[in-house]
């Protein structure tokens, strides 16, 4: 953009750079080596989830330098600043993991108060990890300042003896281990290729679903998401997030300008389309939320049955985010959903146009077999897909790409934690046929709505995917494949039907019809209601703690506070 004079009578960082009793907050900016006219240009927040805990986000510290450039050729003042993440790759599989969905709040907590402390007038939001992409997302809907999202980008592939592997092959692989079906040697030379570069995990895990959320959602730049972190035209696309907010700002073009209704259908459409992450129907009602939007569980279900899975991805395909991005990215799936009415075209994005004026000169790639065209598509309806009954009458959520096998019955063996299930999946504790529920690992019970990934892959690798069924109330990773049920509501620890299950009762899946049942009558789960007991947790204080007395159902999205319903102002109108 022009160089240009902003009015900031209306902007919220008028109350700590005008006027002459706004000396003392001057002062602390003169401090910092800011002129008088980069004090009174507008202020826009870059912030990042920056850290050494994983490669997911290690890249975010450079990537954010080259945003801030761009804020100041559009004649804007960036201030830097950083919150937390919680890495599931690392947290996975311990106790850890009741922090991951804690930290979604927490980085929107963290973002919001920030902004509001220092009166920003602007959001440029990089996350890379699982929970930073919504916690993101949603502090940037609350606040309803102008905002663009970006992805910090996915890790390259590793290379395993002359194939490609993903962290996913190595949760399967200490399976394999397990039984046999690898040694120790093989198992450390997987370990040390396996991730190979910096960037989020590489599959159509939840990292990379949120990501090509935010593209079709409206919040990020097209083509954004899709780069690989070490990409250098990733410092081209947070360069142009930085002009391009400035641009927002004189055009007042706000979040909840773009996150409308239909922009959530959009979303939920290309989750579906890329068999994405369940944990997509955890964070999509949670953004709605923060907009006063309705859009639960059920309605992104509705969605998913809908629409046509047609991209290849791992972990039920063949292709990671890379490839995706290489045979013409995000754009092209959207562009096949768009030509064959399913999405929304006339929803408002960060660009300052339309998805459909932003589509208009993507072209088919026939040289490509990583996305198929909508009209032929991989199977006719999502890669993921709602299920009720009354094992679940508040939903549960199942993800069916690369499945054959949509219907499982088998007596239930129950656990009362993801340890107990685990250990007695390492040890072989358990029956081909048998469905395992692992239950008190929602959000309130967990507490935290711990993922399951090192049992799911620990199943799969002892060659069990298919034979048996696994169901919970916490989550499960994106990587996660093989029939495996979560977000079970409601969960055990509010008195759910889960929590009522004995060893033996027979539970049905049935991801066709989209049931979960168990052989019970309504009057022996009254009879059983009646003298079930809460369980107590290990966690009496802290953050986990005070989440727990808090959060919602996880149809909702396991939020936990009023959100747009109970707003009278939003910040931005401050």
């Amino acid at each position: 953009m022009d160089a240009k004079v902003f009015d900031k009578s209306r902007l919220p960082s008028r109350h700590v750079t005008e006027g002459p009793s706004r000396a003392p907050h001057r002062s602390y900016y003169y401090a910092m080596g800011l002129t008088r006219e980069q004090i009174h240009q507008p202020f826009v927040g870059v912030a990042t989830c920056w850290n050494e805990a994983a490669p997911c986000n290690i890249s975010l510290a450079r990537q954010a330098q080259a945003v801030k450039k761009g804020v100041a050729a559009g004649s804007g003042t960036p201030r830097e600043f950083t919150t937390i993440t919680v890495t599931d790759g690392i947290a996975m599989g311990h106790q850890g993991m009741k922090a991951s969905l804690v930290s979604r709040e927490v980085i929107a907590d963290s973002v919001e108060l920030t902004m509001r402390g220092h009166c920003y007038d602007a959001l440029v939001g990089l996350a890379g990890c699982d929970k930073s992409l919504p916690g993101m997302m949603m502090a940037m809907v609350r606040l309803n300042v102008p905002s663009i999202f970006i992805y910090g980008g996915s890790i390259l592939p590793g290379s395993f003896r002359g194939r490609e592997v993903t962290v996913q092959d190595l949760f399967e692989a200490v399976g394999m281990y397990s039984v046999g079906r690898m040694s120790g040697e093989d198992l450390d030379e997987l370990e040390q290729v396996a991730c190979p570069s910096a960037g989020a995990c590489g599959a159509q895990f939840t990292a990379n679903t949120m990501a090509t959320v935010s593209e079709a959602i409206g919040l990020a730049l097209p083509y954004s998401a899709g780069a690989p972190a070490p990409y250098e035209i990733r410092d081209r696309f947070c360069m142009a997030a930085g002009e391009k907010i400035m641009e927002l700002i004189a055009r007042n073009i706000r979040p909840r300008d773009i996150v409308t209704r239909e922009a959530l259908e959009n979303a939920a459409t290309v989750v579906a389309a890329s068999g994405g992450s369940t944990n997509a129907g955890l964070h999509l009602p949670a953004i709605a939320h923060e907009c006063g939007i309705k859009f639960d569980l059920f309605d992104v279900a509705e969605i998913f049955k809908r629409t046509p899975y047609i991209a290849d991805l791992k972990p039920g395909g063949r292709y990671v985010a890379k490839d995706m991005f290489e045979a013409g990215g995000i754009p092209l799936l959207m562009k096949t959903l768009l030509d064959n009415g399913f999405l929304h075209g006339d929803c408002m994005t960060v660009t300052g146009r339309t998805i459909a004026e932003n589509l208009a000169q993507v072209r088919w790639n026939p040289d490509q077999d990583v996305v198929r065209p909508a009209n032929d598509p991989i199977t006719p309806t999502g890669g993921v897909v709602g299920l009720r009954g009354n094992l679940a009458s508040e939903g549960a959520i199942v993800k069916v790409a690369g499945m054959s096998t949509l219907r499982f019955s088998g007596p239930a063996r129950c656990f009362d934690s993801e340890e107990a299930c685990f250990d007695a999946v390492a040890n072989r504790r358990y029956q081909e046929g048998e469905v395992l529920v692992i239950r008190y690992e929602g959000p309130k019970g967990g507490p935290g709505m711990r993922e399951m990934l090192s049992t799911t892959a620990a199943l799969y690798g002892q060659g069990m995917g298919d034979k048996v069924a696994l169901i919970t109330d916490g989550r499960f990773s994106g990587a996660t494949r093989g029939f495996c049920v979560g977000h079970v509501a409601p969960e055990a620890a509010v008195g759910g039907a889960i929590g009522l299950l004995r060893d033996g009762d027979v539970i049905t899946i049935d991801a066709v019809a989209g049931t979960i049942e168990v052989a019970l009558s309504d009057a022996e789960l009254a009879e059983r209601r009646a003298v079930w007991q809460p369980r107590e947790t290990a966690i009496r204080s802290g953050a986990i703690w005070k989440y727990a007395q808090i959060v919602g159902s996880a149809r909702d999205g396991a939020v936990t506070h009023p959100g747009g319903y109970g707003e009278t102002v939003t910040y931005a109108d401050q």
